[in-house]
């Protein structure tokens, strides 16, 4: 067995608990098209060891680590890319963020967004029946025909992107007190509230400090209350939090609990969320029929110092294809379905969920290529289960081909990669520059070293081959930046035309 790399001091209660608290898989058989509700929590820039059951130690995540103990730990489980909108687009449609044509974090100037014609998990759902909600940020595209009202979800409220996305960001009130002068980078930021079928509203159009401040408490009062809707339909409720994402905002209630600091604060309201949920899911009688997925869009935003947070033992954070920017902490809950408190260090990905729904819910596949499949054997803890990726490959850089992977070993391609080296990290909210460093063709071996830190190029001749001979089919089919090769199957993003809606605020 692969070693999970949990902290040591976890180790021995976990192992106890496991011990005393047998469960008996359930065959796919037995739950596929069952037709579960299903909620997907999708966190913002939160880092493999942020929370309990992945180590933090600073705060307390009680419910965090109920999720955990009542369900399952994903300790291999990856996103397709280590920044928000690439991330994002990947998780709801199944698909590389490259096969899609998105890159990087779209901004309040993009004219492009998520494609409509692409297939998200909502869409899938939605053809099975489901009520669908989407509560928190987007970030897929601001204008009308982009919104999720256009992607399968009935309602929406949020905002369009990053919280940072703002006129006061406290770096650009620093820089403004030193230069009058000085525009800033954003508009304003508004919060979005829509219905299918219906032009959407700006509910807010200035967002103000205590508007952040208070956002995790209201996504979660609107998140609850879709829970609590009486209805003979199951439900999807996916909740992407804006924090913890700086800037970092919290509510009074929170604020200083937790002894470590606002970032700790932040967290520990994160975690109050996800018990509020359990809560919900639980008076509504939905317990034993209800999936929750726990997991994040990329890691830690190192350069934040203190408002960042940590990936533990993973190489480097956000804006790299290092283990510390694609590895995320995962957790999945189904009590009765999923066993209690085990963990699955086989590896796994965001691509995989929209495919593990269809399975789950009978709805509609999309009727283009997608790339996941379905982990629901490793869900359920399938004996002799394994992952479904023979390969799988890292973009970044808009569109550069950085990484391969396969189940033990990765290869990294020679790339510019921004890192903080020897630099001090920024403080309270401040960043500190990055430096920019290259790497060379280098191997890991993932299941001895996941930090990454010793290149075993040389002992390994044959894997190498067969990673760079899958690597340019990858090549051939989405393209490489590095290699100035376009790509046969790239659909491409939406964009606007002359004739579509802006939103204006």
């Amino acid at each position: 067995m692969r070693n999970p790399h949990l902290p040591a001091s976890c180790l021995p209660a976990l192992l106890f608990l496991f011990l005393s608290l047998p469960t008996q898989a359930k065959q796919p058989s037995e739950v596929a098209g069952s037709r579960p509700n299903v909620v997907v929590i999708f966190m913002d820039d939160m880092a493999y060891a942020d929370i309990g059951p992945f180590g933090a130690k600073d705060y307390p995540t009680p419910n965090l680590d109920r999720l955990a103990s009542e369900g399952r730990r994903f300790t291999d489980f990856s996103v397709s890319s280590a920044v928000c909108s690439a991330s994002r687009s990947a998780l709801l449609t199944g698909c590389y963020h490259r096969r899609l044509g998105l890159s990087g974090a779209l901004g309040p100037k993009s004219n492009i967004g998520l494609a409509p014609s692409e297939t998200t998990f909502a869409e899938v759902c939605q053809s099975a029946g489901y009520r669908t909600a989407c509560f928190g940020k987007w970030h897929l595209g601001h204008h009308p025909k982009f919104l999720p009202t256009n992607q399968g979800f009935d309602q929406f409220y949020g905002i369009p992107y990053s919280n940072d996305m703002w006129p006061l960001h406290p770096d650009t009130i620093r820089r403004q007190k030193k230069n009058p002068n000085d525009p800033g980078n954003w508009p304003p930021l508004p919060i979005i509230e829509a219905t299918a079928g219906l032009a959407p509203r700006i509910v807010n159009d200035n967002v103000q400090p205590f508007d952040q401040e208070q956002m995790t408490v209201e996504l979660t009062r609107r998140s609850v209350n879709f829970i609590e809707e009486s209805s003979d339909k199951p439900f999807l409720l996916y909740l992407p939090h804006p924090m913890v994402h700086v800037p970092l905002y919290v509510s009074d209630r929170f604020r200083g609990k937790s002894g470590a600091g606002l970032f700790g604060d932040v967290v520990m309201e994160v975690d109050w969320s996800v018990g509020q949920i359990l809560t919900a899911i639980k008076i509504a009688g939905q317990q034993d029929n209800t999936l929750v997925i726990f997991t994040s869009d990329n890691g830690p935003w190192l350069s934040y110092g203190n408002h960042a947070g940590s990936a533990g033992p993973l190489r480097e954070g956000k804006g790299t294809q290092w283990e510390g920017g694609v590895r995320e902490p995962t957790v999945m809950w189904w009590p009765g379905k999923i066993p209690a408190n085990t963990t699955c260090d086989q590896f796994c990905s965001t691509i995989d969920i929209l495919p593990t729904l269809i399975e789950l819910t009978g709805g509609e596949p999309p009727k283009a290529k997608i790339d996941g499949h379905s982990i629901l054997d490793l869900m359920l803890d399938v004996p002799d289960a394994r992952s479904p990726h023979e390969t799988y490959v890292g973009y970044y850089g808009g569109g550069q081909l950085q990484t391969i992977r396969n189940e033990r070993f990765k290869l990294v391609f020679p790339h510019a990669y921004r890192t903080l080296g020897d630099r001090e990290a920024g403080r309270d909210g401040m960043p500190n520059g990055y430096a920019m460093t290259q790497s060379q063709l280098e191997l890991y071996d993932l299941d001895a070293d996941v930090s990454e830190s010793t290149n075993v190029i040389d002992q390994h001749p044959d894997v190498v081959q067969q990673l760079k001979a899958a690597a340019e089919v990858y090549r051939q089919q989405l393209g490489d930046k590095l290699q100035k090769v376009s790509g046969n199957e790239v659909r491409g993003p939406g964009k606007l035309t002359d004739d579509d809606e802006r939103l204006t605020w």
